[in-house]
């Protein structure tokens, strides 16, 4: 452990607060990828064809991937870039050095780092499903996992083959409507969409999907901003004539409660299920942190783009072309360049076109709570592109 103290040290002293991570790659044996991920073609079965193919990009991430049996060690989880030959868990650096790179108040209310972001890029639609509250999920020693979404332009150059979301039940949905749809899971369709309502989905905005709310999230490439967990519970079991196994309505929940329908249900908060104005209430445009003009005499615009849970939040940052910004921020981040080059820092950056499996990459990073305090000067090098990067946040202090 002291030499994994000394290369974090080295990594926050290189980097002044703020450091490089590696790119981790998630695959899902239920999911068809979308392939705007910019990995290259001939890795999106990297893991092996028995896994499934990769349709996720994790970020900042010291939560391992709940993918059964066959996951790998360190699946999902972030490592550090420190050198070429060496580098060190972002969860083992937070248990050695989570002062430095937290702050004391972090550390002191939350005892670590409880949110991460991912990039969800599926060709189809997922099943409708939903993830436990913390009461539901305390009953198997997890956390609860509300989280958000966003839809970044610059990586929705398609749609895939359906860029809507199921959210919630229809108003008068019954209990006992959604306990058949269980009870018919092996005999036919359950027909579970048949109670809820699709949304359009729009490049730019994004919605917040507190925990205990069915959703079937659509074909755009998502950035998902979230807890530090990852239960579910799968309540559609055909998905475009394709079966979902049982085993994933099951995966988290108490074994003597597999068969207990009733038990399903309290998954559900149904309210919020419900709720008649759930687009008024769920649904997250964008908003300037700052009046506009005054950003941009600055250099830069920066959007809130997840903005409705304590849990964590997000931002859009442009640097504008051939400008600077000393950016500053409450709190410690991680951060995902999705366009143009330039520098964080003393850190060259880029959003590079495309990446091999296993290959180093110039576009993630963590800030620290000292640095995002006392701010990071982040340059676009380049004179006609924006440099646009995405970054998440936990829970405050």
């Amino acid at each position: 452990m002291a030499h994994e103290k000394q290369l974090v040290e080295k990594a926050l002293n290189e980097g002044n607060g703020v450091f490089r991570l590696e790119p981790a790659w998630v695959p899902r044996s239920f999911c068809i990828p979308g392939r705007r991920l910019k990995l290259h073609p001939n890795d999106y079965y990297a893991y092996g064809a028995n896994r499934g193919g990769i349709d996720e990009r994790w970020f900042a991430s010291t939560t391992k991937a709940d993918n059964g049996p066959l996951t790998t060690p360190f699946e999902g989880l972030s490592f550090i870039w420190v050198d070429e030959k060496q580098h060190v868990l972002l969860k083992d650096a937070i248990e050695l050095a989570g002062r430095e790179i937290l702050g004391d108040a972090v550390m002191k209310k939350h005892g670590g780092w409880r949110a991460y972001s991912k990039f969800f890029d599926n060709q189809e639609p997922l099943p409708h499903h939903v993830h436990h509250t913390d009461k539901m999920a305390a009953n198997i020693g997890q956390m609860g996992k509300p989280e958000s979404y966003y839809f970044p332009k610059q990586l929705n150059n398609h749609g895939g083959w359906f860029p809507y979301t199921f959210f919630g039940l229809n108003p008068g949905t019954t209990r006992e409507q959604i306990k058949q749809c269980l009870a018919d899971w092996e005999k036919k369709d359950n027909n579970i969409l048949a109670l809820s309502r699709a949304y359009l989905l729009q490049p730019g905005t994004g919605w917040d999907v507190p925990p205990g709310i069915l959703h079937a999230p659509g074909s755009l490439l998502t950035y998902e901003p979230q807890r530090a967990s990852d239960v579910f519970a799968m309540f559609q079991n055909i998905v475009w004539n394709s079966y979902t196994p049982k085993e994933l309505l099951q995966k988290d929940i108490p074994e003597d409660k597999k068969d207990d329908l009733d038990y399903y249900v309290e998954l559900l908060d149904w309210e919020l299920n419900t709720d008649p104005l759930f687009y008024e209430h769920r649904f997250m445009p964008p908003k300037p942190a700052k009046p506009l003009e005054d950003m941009r005499t600055e250099g830069y615009e920066e959007y809130d783009i997840v903005y409705k849970s304590e849990y964590f939040s997000a931002k859009e940052l442009t640097i504008l072309p051939g400008r600077s910004a000393l950016i500053k921020d409450k709190g410690p981040y991680g951060a995902i360049v999705i366009q143009g080059h330039g520098k964080l820092g003393s850190l060259d950056i880029e959003s590079p076109a495309m990446i091999r499996f296993g290959q180093m990459t110039h576009d993630e990073l963590f800030v620290t709570e000292r640095a995002a305090r006392e701010g990071v000067l982040i340059t676009n090098t380049s004179d006609t592109d924006d440099l646009v990067m995405l970054k998440h946040f936990g829970p405050e202090a």
